[in-house]
């Protein structure tokens, strides 16, 4: 009866909507960087912009949390949330301060190809959380992400496989199979974000 009579804090929707769109934009602008590695430093700086400004509402998430009387889903779920989708920009953020650390200046397939993966993921991703309130469309989509980390599992495997062939200089070795390994991991954390997306919503449908 209380839960009614107290109208629920609405806005975390709102918050939620604005780290997914930042994490949208942050992995078309790491497609970017693979596709046109001339670009990295304007690119970087761009997605490490995004990566503050997904902290800061990250941030802005967790304080609502503890100012608010009535939450629209449970108080750990919204933490988990915000929390999971603020790692996956992170790694974004991570793998071109990688990029620019080990002086990538050519550009390789397989990377390129994760990266596109990783921007459709974030898509299917942003979609869920605008639907949470739609159990059918956030299960659907979730689906979706972990088909992509699928797809990308392969293309690591075989980008992996590749560098140990041999004929490889062995920094070039160390360098691409540390970013390979940073998009796989990109894709993992959204395939967990979009289990906890489902959680949530099959929790409050």
């Amino acid at each position: 009866m209380l839960n009614k009579l107290i109208p629920r804090d609405e806005q975390f929707f709102d918050l939620f909507d604005e780290i997914a769109r930042r994490l949208s934009t942050a992995a078309k602008l790491q497609k970017e960087l693979f596709s046109d590695p001339s670009r990295i430093a304007e690119h970087v700086a761009a997605i490490k912009k995004v990566e503050h400004e997904a902290d800061g509402l990250t941030h802005e998430v967790i304080t609502k949390i503890n100012k608010s009387f009535i939450t629209p889903f449970d108080r750990e779920d919204i933490h988990e949330l915000a929390s999971h989708l603020d790692d996956v920009i992170d790694l974004i953020d991570g793998t071109a301060r990688r990029a620019v650390m080990f002086r990538v200046t050519t550009l390789r397939e397989p990377a390129k190809k994760l990266a596109d993966v990783i921007c459709r993921a974030a898509d299917a991703l942003e979609q869920a959380v605008v639907a949470v309130k739609k159990p059918k469309v956030v299960i659907e989509k979730g689906q979706e992400v972990k088909m992509l980390e699928e797809e990308g599992d392969a293309i690591y495997h075989e980008a992996v496989g590749r560098l140990f062939d041999g004929g490889e200089d062995p920094i070039e070795v160390m360098r691409w199979k540390e970013i390979y390994d940073t998009l796989e991991r990109t894709l993992d954390q959204c395939e967990d974000v979009a289990n906890v997306l489902e959680s949530i919503a099959l929790k409050n449908a």
